[in-house]
């Protein structure tokens, strides 16, 4: 299968410059690339798409280039946006930096000796141009009647209160500066990204023809939005970060189990790397029984194991599983809330459960702890408790380890005597 085939099935095409001539070109290995502006601290669940395709070409022999944007991020691109963007200083540009290019070394493979992916920092080719420089060599080749008609700059042209600056009007220019040096430089033929990078990826082309003669190819990806109509990637919280410091591995698997069932199906395509066939049976699955959300289990698995490694996805999959009572035994501790409790108070007759509730905060006073009881929301180590003066003794401890309780469907905690 060739790359635009695999990227075809999984609905990844937007659109693309000259399908009939890059499927003639790709037949063979192509040297691509992907920018990525750094103008946050931590690449986001929105930038997956672009990322892993670049990792969907490396697989396939392709060539991939990962361009972190040192010059582009510091003028900031106006597609997709309403309203100007904060400048960031050089020195939080350079931290944002050093830190997506951590994330980004994670899905792609510097290391290979066949097609190794290479990463670059567009300010290296722009920090010695001076402006007039600039302006000659580049600046000449643009139309600002074409510049003006392109959609991410057409539409803040036409909002008069917010408009556009000159800085990022001027932000097309630099982005085909990099398609322009990327093509010359590292025989670059192919530049992808998301949908609304469409007109600066044709600005880059039209570069590329003017100065060099060469003929090069754009291929944009979908933007992609939940089924609802909200923005992927986005949450009440805010964003999902791929930084486990701004969004804790347990959130990130958590975003993906959310999923909705209308959704679920597509983003198994677009993040994950399983097969076709493997897809298809886990959509059947999930079809036949969608309230265990099979499909929304193997999602999050699956890209909690590509960005934050396996371990932590089968932990967080055993968590789920846990809450939802497939697995039990000594590895529950591993997962629920824990509190202790004094072993010594659980000897002979042990202490109330009523009391019990209170001290673990899941029942706010006695009389709450008893109401919870009698109205069958308390288990006991799996077991429904309907009797307000049970005793909790030493017997109940399981594996010498715990004792689980569990409040209606979803709130579990384990005492931990001590």
């Amino acid at each position: 299968m060739s790359i635009l085939d695999e990227l075809k099935w999984r609905g990844l095409i937007a659109d693309c410059t000259d399908t009939a001539e890059l499927t003639k070109r790709i037949s063979s290995p192509v040297t691509l690339y992907c920018g990525f502006d750094p103008t946050a601290d931590s690449l986001h669940a929105g930038n997956l798409v672009p990322l892993l395709a670049l990792r969907r070409f490396q697989l396939l022999g392709h060539h991939p280039i990962a361009v972190a944007g040192g010059a582009t991020g510091s003028i900031g691109d106006p597609s997709g946006k309403t309203q100007e963007r904060q400048l960031l200083t050089k020195e939080v540009l350079l931290g944002n930096i050093a830190r997506v290019k951590v994330q980004l070394a994670k899905l792609l493979d510097f290391e290979t000796k066949q097609n190794a992916a290479r990463l670059v920092d567009n300010a290296s080719w722009t920090e010695n141009i001076s402006f007039l420089d600039f302006l000659r060599d580049i600046g000449k080749h643009f139309s600002v009647n074409q510049m003006a008609a392109k959609e991410s700059v057409r539409a803040r042209m036409e909002d008069r209160e917010s408009g556009i600056s000159y800085t990022e009007f001027s932000y097309m220019l630099l982005q085909a500066f990099d398609f322009f040096v990327l093509a010359r430089d590292a025989n670059c033929e192919l530049q992808i990204g998301g949908s609304d990078q469409w007109g600066n990826i044709t600005a880059g082309i039209d570069l590329c023809r003017k100065k060099l003669g060469k003929t090069v190819f754009g291929l944009t990806l979908p933007l992609i939005t939940n089924a609802d109509g909200t923005k992927f990637g986005k949450t009440e919280a805010g964003a999902i970060w791929l930084d486990p410091n701004r969004t804790s591995e347990k959130d990130f698997f958590q975003f993906w189990m959310r999923t909705d069932d209308r959704d679920v199906e597509r983003y198994l395509k677009f993040f994950t790397f399983l097969p076709e066939s493997q897809i298809g049976e886990i959509v059947k699955t999930h079809t036949q029984a969608p309230e265990r959300r099979v499909a929304q289990r193997e999602l999050a698995r699956a890209v909690t194991a590509l960005i934050h490694g396996g371990p932590v996805a089968e932990r967080e999959t055993e968590a789920i599983d846990a809450y939802s009572g497939k697995i039990s035994g000594a590895k529950l501790i591993e997962h629920f809330p824990k509190k202790e409790f004094p072993k010594a108070n659980l000897d002979g007759d042990g202490t109330t459960l009523i009391e019990l509730l209170v001290h673990a905060g899941l029942a706010a006073s006695k009389s709450q702890a008893r109401q919870l009881i009698t109205g069958g929301g308390i288990e006991v180590n799996g077991e429904r408790v309907a009797d307000f003066n049970r005793k909790v003794t030493v017997a109940d401890i399981r594996h010498d380890k715990f004792i689980e309780l569990q409040k209606g469907k979803k709130t579990h905690l384990l005492i931990v005597p001590v």
